[in-house]
């Protein structure tokens, strides 16, 4: 089997959830049947009966617990709060079709809204393969810009067209306030 990439973060205010669509409609970026969740299954005796290790993170601190079983031996789930897996591969992008570039927030998976309606606690955001479908010699690359929030950004495949040597597993750290955009070699190959 092949590595797996991904990364995790914590927020302690909220929880994540779909971004409000606005102009964008019913349909585009990601969609709420696109996610899955657990569904009943019931171990066998045997699977169930076999020992591990129960991790917790708690106050900052991580906690660990032996167990003599499983701790998946039921058969439902209680709660409005659970488990979920998505496939990147199924975010629908959006994307400009006459000039520049759109703001980044098109690209957001999950929003995790924040204190404020100004702005969110962070964003859960894709750059997926998408089709430029601007005319030739319109499309710059995102302009040099800064958030009011932290913004972390990850590449788990493909190549990224802002920054060269950018590739899938890097990721940048962008603190509040902190200006960024593509590099210069991005920029110019891009105004040509």
């Amino acid at each position: 089997s092949s590595p797996t990439r991904g990364y995790f973060l914590e927020v302690y205010h909220s929880h994540f959830q779909l971004p409000e669509l606005g102009p964008i409609g019913s349909n585009g970026l990601a969609n709420a049947r696109d996610f899955l969740h657990p569904t009943a299954y019931c171990a066998s005796k045997s699977s169930a009966q076999n020992p591990c290790t129960i991790y917790n993170k708690f106050g900052g601190n991580l906690f660990e617990r032996k167990s003599d079983h499983s701790p998946y031996n039921v058969v439902a789930w209680h709660g409005n709060y659970s488990p979920f897996k998505y496939n990147l591969e199924n975010f629908c992008a959006v994307n400009s079709v006459t000039y520049d570039h759109l703001d980044p927030s098109i690209y957001t998976v999950l929003t995790c809204p924040g204190l404020t309606d100004e702005a969110a606690l962070a964003d859960f955001v894709i750059f997926p393969h998408r089709i430029m479908a601007t005319d030739n010699n319109t499309l710059r690359p995102p302009w040099f810009h800064r958030n009011c929030m932290t913004e972390f950004m990850g590449l788990i495949c493909g190549g990224y067209d802002a920054k060269k040597g950018f590739e899938a597993g890097g990721a940048s750290l962008h603190s509040c306030m902190t200006p960024h955009g593509p590099d210069k070699t991005s920029y110019e190959r891009a105004v040509e």
